[in-house]
C-alpha cells in the first residue's frame, strides 16, 4: 500500500490486518528509506546498512537484520522475514516515499495506492505537528504523488482507492480491495476499532477542508499542488495563488514557530532547547542522548 502521509494508510492498513488472511507489520517506510540508485548493487539499490541498522521504526518492529545479504538482497530478505511471520496470509507494507525503489524491488507486487485530498492531508500534518501551517503541509502529499509517479508501476498492478470513498462505504471499498488481492471480504475487518486506538470509521473527517480552511488558505495550497490536484481528479474551487515574497517569508516564520511551539508542548522547554543547543554546538552525544529521550516520548503518543 502506497500513499501520502495523512492520507488514511493506518487506518486502512487496521482493517486489512483483520482479515484472517492478511498480515501488517505496521508502517515500512524502512524497507525503502535508505536506499539509492546504483548499477553495481544488487537489484540496482545501494543500501545504507549503519543507517537502516539504526531506524527507529525497524526497532519498533523488533526486525533483526540479517548477516549476509546486502543492498537490494537484504531489502528481500527482511520481507522474507516478514512473511514468515503470517507464512499462510498475503504480506501488507505500508509505504509513504520512494516508489521507484518499491516497485524496481517487488516489479510483480500488487499496488493499493491510496489518496485523499490534499487540502485535508496537509491541514492533518498541521494537526500532527509536522509543519506549522498547511501552505507548508502540503509538501508531504506533494512529494509522495509525485515519488508515486516517478516508480511507473503499470495500471494493471494498481488499485486506486480514494480515501473519501472509503469513510463513507466502508464495506463496498474493503470488498472491492479484497477482490483485488484475491480474496472474500471479511466483516471483521469493521471491526478494527475495538482492539485499536483509532475511533469508528466517522464521514464528517472527510472533506473538512470546505468548512474550517479559508479561501486565502485553500487559494494558496492549490497553487502549490497544481496540476497534480486535476490529475488526481480533484476539483480546484479557488483562483489558486502563489504567494508573493514576503508572504513566502512570512509562512516560513509561522511554520517554524508553530512547529516549535508544538514540539514544547510534547516534549517540555527544557528537553526541546537542550537538544536543540546540543546539535548547535556540535555536541553529538549529548545531542544523540536527548534525540533518543524524545524518541521514546513519541514513540509514547504514537497511535
Amino acid at each position: 500500500m502506497f500513499g501520502a502521509l495523512r492520507s488514511g494508510t493506518t487506518l486502512l492498513r487496521l482493517m486489512l490486518t483483520h482479515h484472517s488472511k492478511i498480515h501488517s507489520p505496521g508502517e515500512t517506510d524502512y524497507l525503502f528509506d535508505h536506499l539509492s540508485p546504483s548499477a553495481s548493487a544488487a537489484g540496482g539499490w545501494r543500501c545504507d546498512r549503519t543507517a537502516l541498522a539504526s531506524d527507529w521504526k525497524l526497532h519498533l518492529a523488533k526486525i533483526v537484520l540479517p548477516d549476509g545479504p546486502e543492498d537490494g538482497d537484504l531489502i528481500h530478505a527482511l520481507t522474507d522475514s516478514i512473511h514468515a511471520q503470517a507464512p499462510d496470509c498475503l504480506t501488507a507494507v505500508s509505504v509513504h516515499r520512494k516508489a521507484p525503489a518499491m516497485a524496481s524491488l517487488f516489479p510483480d507486487a500488487k499496488y493499493i495506492h491510496l489518496l485523499r485530498d490534499p487540502r485535508d492531508s496537509a491541514r492533518s500534518a498541521v494537526g500532527m505537528g509536522w509543519d506549522g501551517n498547511s501552505y507548508h503541509g502540503v509538501r508531504h502529499w506533494i512529494d509522495s504523488e509525485t515519488n508515486w509517479d516517478a516508480a511507473g508501476i503499470p495500471e494493471t498492478q494498481v488499485l486506486t482507492v480514494r480515501f473519501e470513498d472509503l469513510i463513507q462505504d466502508l464495506e463496498k471499498e474493503l470488498s472491492d480491495i479484497c477482490a483485488f488481492l484475491g480474496l472474500e471480504f471479511e466483516p471483521a475487518m469493521l471491526d478494527y476499532h475495538e482492539n485499536s486506538t483509532y475511533e469508528p470509521p466517522d464521514p464528517s473527517v472527510s472533506q473538512k477542508w470546505r468548512a474550517e480552511a479559508s479561501a486565502r488558505e485553500i487559494a494558496r495550497i492549490e497553487g502549490k499542488v497544481g496540476s497534480l490536484l486535476q490529475a488526481r481528479g480533484y476539483d480546484s474551487v479557488s483562483d489558486p495563488i502563489t504567494p508573493g515574497a514576503l508572504e513566502k517569508a512570512w509562512l516560513r516564520i509561522d511554520n517554524t514557530l508553530r512547529r516549535w511551539r508544538y514540539n514544547v508542548q510534547r516534549y517540555g522547554f527544557g528537553l526541546f532547547v537542550s537538544q536543540h543547543l546540543a546539535r548547535l554546538f556540535r555536541l553529538r552525544q549529548l545531542a544523540e542522548r536527548l534525540a533518543d529521550r524524545q524518541l521514546q516520548i513519541k514513540i509514547q503518543n504514537l497511535k
